[in-house]
């Protein structure tokens, strides 16, 4: 939760290039008072700029920040290049983490000022963000209304319904309404949250995906992160590639880029089969952002790719299902077969395709979703 420990702190170290690297993992620290790894390396003036914007605005404590940055070196031999690393965003917290903690951070905050007594949100029944809103309800000693689209995806396994994130919301206490999915991602999260109001009580409204622009701003401390740990590795990256589907993750990884990757490329891929869609979101999300942080947004840096998102939303195809058998073969990593295993889908098609060279480096963003594997395990044939 944030809270100052005695505790020694957690470091995290691997060989690059014969050099050991380390990564501070205590859980006591927010983005704002991290101003270098091993505490003697000066922030870049860009760095120092997006960390004085973000310093504006507070966030609870309920991620482990800074994440690890690794890198992937298995993978990259097996692909030939280029050097591949991985932002381990599924270690915001103890249990199975995800990308939706760190902007509950910010967004969450504002709900404990505003003195709420209970968080209404919903996805599908195996929405990570579901789980994510649950699990910080919990923990905050508030009530969690879950709105569960049926409808959006067809159940691919018999235990699609009750296992994974779908276990894990009732383990934490949600409330869950079962409603159609009709397309309008928020409205029957509105609509619940009226009622429960009519109710007597103080609802606030986390949008599907915790996506808004106030979840972007907070999503883009994820660049501040990325920013040093790869000054203190020696590469500037080319690239941040990730699955984008809410959009808000992206449309933060795009504003702090501009502030303080300055010629790095976000690289989202659709995992939504929507793409246009996607990137209106994104454009919509990354200029309320931009507004709040007071910074230039240009939505030419908005890159959106098709194409590996499978037959639909929650539907995965070979190419998932080869990227989590190679994530989890190679590095030992757990990927979904929804939102990160369709986004290394994406990249590795990419790297095949020849994109970058060799000697680039390019930074995978594990978005989390871990538990969502076990509820498409008959499917999977793994």
């Amino acid at each position: 939760m944030g809270c100052a420990s005695s505790a020694p702190r957690r470091v995290s170290a691997w060989e690059i290039d014969g050099h050991a690297r380390y990564f501070d993992r205590g859980a006591d620290r927010t983005i704002a008072e991290v101003t270098s790894i091993d505490g003697s390396l000066p922030m870049s003036a860009e760095r120092s700029t997006l960390s004085a914007k973000l310093a504006r605005f507070p966030r609870l404590g309920l991620a482990y920040l800074p994440t690890p940055l690794e890198p992937m070196k298995r993978l990259t031999e097996h692909l030939g290049g280029p050097r591949l690393w991985v932002k381990r965003e599924d270690g915001t917290d103890a249990l199975c983490g995800g990308n939706k903690l760190r902007k509950l951070d910010y967004v969450l905050h504002e709900a404990m000022e505003v003195k709420a007594d209970t968080l209404v949100s919903g996805g599908v029944v195996q929405s990570n963000s579901q789980r994510q809103v649950a699990a910080a309800a919990a923990k905050l000693g508030l009530q969690c209304h879950l709105a569960v689209y049926h409808g959006r995806v067809p159940p691919p396994t018999p235990e699609y319904e009750t296992s994974g994130n779908a276990f894990l919301n009732r383990l934490f206490g949600a409330h869950l309404h079962n409603v159609p999915w009709t397309g309008d991602r928020n409205g029957a999260i509105q609509a619940l949250g009226e009622r429960l109001r009519q109710e007597g009580r103080r609802p606030y409204f986390v949008p599907y995906g915790v996506s808004n622009a106030l979840g972007a701003v907070g999503y883009a401390s994820t660049i501040d992160e990325i920013a040093i740990q790869a000054s203190v590795c020696g590469f500037h990256p080319s690239a941040i590639v990730h699955s984008t589907g809410s959009a808000a993750t992206q449309a933060g990884l795009v504003v702090g880029g501009s502030i303080a990757l300055k010629g790095t490329r976000v690289v989202g891929i659709d995992i939504d089969a929507e793409p246009e869609r996607v990137r209106a979101d994104v454009v919509r999300y990354a200029k309320g952002a931009a507004d709040l942080l007071e910074t230039a947004f240009a939505e030419a840096d908005v890159e959106v790719i098709a194409g590996h998102a499978g037959p639909a939303y929650g539907v995965p195809h070979a190419a998932t299902i080869e990227a989590i058998r190679l994530a989890g073969a190679l590095e030992a990593l757990v990927l979904d077969p929804v939102y990160s295993g369709k986004g290394l889908a994406g990249l590795i098609a990419l790297v095949r395709a020849g994109r970058w060279q060799a000697k680039e480096n390019v930074i995978f963003l594990h978005t989390g979703g871990a538990p969502a594997l076990f509820a498409y395990r008959s499917a999977l044939s793994i």
